[in-house]
């Protein structure tokens, strides 16, 4: 691996490169995760299009995009970028674990469920899917699941702020609520924004 100084001159290595082999698909996806290190994102975006369009099977320029429309709030591209992924690289977790998120976002619990089911079957330590699945358990109703993943996930990564938003909601609907309240001064440190009125509710108790 070449040492870089900084970002800059990384960006204008992979740029050099491109003007001797400009159809090359790698770099331009380097050259998009160079981008989106700056937040760079319509630089990044373009480089990610140009990748997949050199290199189609590429499934991991395709979550790149992915995760730059999630950015924007285009929960619809997100999705078909992270279906287009899991297509060309079926055993893939990251887009189905994506797609399990955009399905939850769009209240859609079931398809939700099936895709991070998939994604935890292939990567069983996959902290985000497990995150989310958490609260696919808590939108349908089974608390238990969640709280037993939602110990899987805070034990791995203790400073995880949605997992300690989940578990107060868990602990508060087995009326633990010393507990809610702990999980959710945790979840605040963290830098997560409880909702006032769960809070509300939690601290009357």
């Amino acid at each position: 691996m070449e040492q870089f100084d900084n970002i800059d001159e990384y960006i204008a290595d992979l740029k050099a490169k491109l003007a001797k082999n400009p159809s090359c698909g790698n770099t331009h996806y380097n050259l998009g995760v160079a981008y989106l290190s700056r937040r760079d994102f319509m630089e990044a975006e373009r480089e990610f299009l140009e990748a997949v369009a050199n290199s189609p099977k590429m499934a991991e320029g395709y979550v790149q995009l992915g995760g730059i429309a999630l950015q924007r709030g285009d929960l619809e591209s997100c999705l078909n970028y992270n279906i287009r992924a899991s297509q060309e690289r079926p055993f893939f977790a990251v887009p189905w674990g994506n797609i399990g998120f955009v399905k939850l976002q769009q209240g859609d619990v079931d398809q939700a469920h099936k895709a991070l089911k998939k994604a935890l079957k292939l990567d069983h330590d996959f902290l985000q899917a497990k995150a989310t699945m958490t609260s696919v358990f808590i939108a349908m109703g089974d608390y238990e699941e969640a709280d037993k993943m939602l110990k899987q996930v805070l034990d791995q990564v203790p400073e995880f702020a949605p997992a300690w938003n989940n578990k107060a909601i868990v602990d508060a609907h087995f009326e633990e609520w010393e507990d809610a309240k702990k999980c959710i001064a945790k979840a605040e440190e963290f830098g997560f924004d409880v909702d006032p009125e769960f809070k509300k509710e939690v601290e009357s108790k």
